[in-house]
């Protein structure tokens, strides 16, 4: 285990077959011993390095937290709370370090939304349905200090946890979803696509596109990142397609997209959800 994942969660981070990941493990505790690593704090020539390693790990932890691979739960609050926690020893030992803010500020406007993500009976409630007077005001503006904070300081252009953070400042800025700015949400998602151009990122960029500039210009964007492949494991892609063929009112195609989504997820909660959706367009 990395953090208290599994080989197969730390996979699924990373897009790639479980036993791909378990060899990489493998090779990099080799690497450790041959090289004779020390476990202590590196000197500053090495810190950012060994910082951005660590703030990767840190917001892997929270993302299985906050949206678990496998099992019954979508939300494990006790991983997001780890996070968090280390999240804030990272501020608290580095403070001129602007990333650590936006990975802090990150987790924490994500995390506000906990109490209002799953209804009673533990199904997913999306963003936009989400009763926004539950949302915990207190770490939103705690987290929306450190976006202003992390985008101030460090004298260089923002990294990607800030701008992370800076997107999901503007979410929780909205009073109602109706309402939400997805025009500097898109500008956002560009700046960052050229910060940090992943797959995920773009396809997320993609949504956010469709959203403040119409759904089929979001939809060709999705399309395009379909036919790239790299995105094959990755269930959300089918879900963003079938969301937006599903408001297109296309609803055929819709269909075999939940369909294709379902047989790529593993967690219970959101296969619920996506079944759900699915006999809504094949009715």
């Amino acid at each position: 285990t990395l953090g208290g994942l599994s080989t197969e969660e730390i996979a699924r981070a990373f897009l790639v077959p479980a036993s791909t990941m378990a060899q990489r493990i493998v090779r990099a505790k080799a690497k450790i011993r041959a090289a004779r690593i020390p476990y202590q704090v590196p000197l500053d020539d090495a810190l950012t390095e060994r910082l951005e390693a660590v703030m990767v790990v840190v917001y892997l932890v929270f993302n299985e937290g906050y949206a678990a691979s496998f099992g019954d739960r979508l939300v494990r609050h006790e991983l997001c709370d780890q996070a968090i926690r280390l999240g804030r020893m990272l501020v608290e030992l580095l403070p001129s370090r602007a990333e650590s803010k936006g990975l802090l500020a990150l987790m924490l406007l994500h995390d506000a939304r906990r109490e209002t993500r799953l209804d009673g009976a533990g199904d997913i409630v999306l963003l936009e349905d989400q009763d926004r007077a539950r949302w915990d005001r207190a770490q939103i503006d705690e987290g929306a200090k450190l976006v202003e904070a992390a985008l101030h300081e460090g004298g260089r252009p923002p990294g990607p946890y800030t701008l992370q953070a800076a997107i999901a400042a503007v979410h929780t800025q909205a009073p109602t979803a109706a309402v939400t700015d997805w025009a500097q949400i898109a500008a956002l998602y560009d700046v960052l696509a050229r910060v940090h151009p992943t797959p995920v990122v773009e396809l997320n960029r993609a949504v956010a596109v469709a959203m403040s500039a119409g759904f089929e210009r979001g939809l060709a964007l999705v399309d395009e990142l379909d036919h790239g492949g790299e995105l094959d494991s990755y269930h959300l892609l089918p879900v963003a397609r079938a969301e937006l063929l599903r408001r297109l009112g296309r609803h055929t195609e819709a269909a075999e997209s939940y369909r294709r989504a379902l047989e790529l997820v593993s967690n219970d909660a959101e296969r619920r959800y996506l079944e759900r959706r699915l006999r809504e367009v094949a009715s």
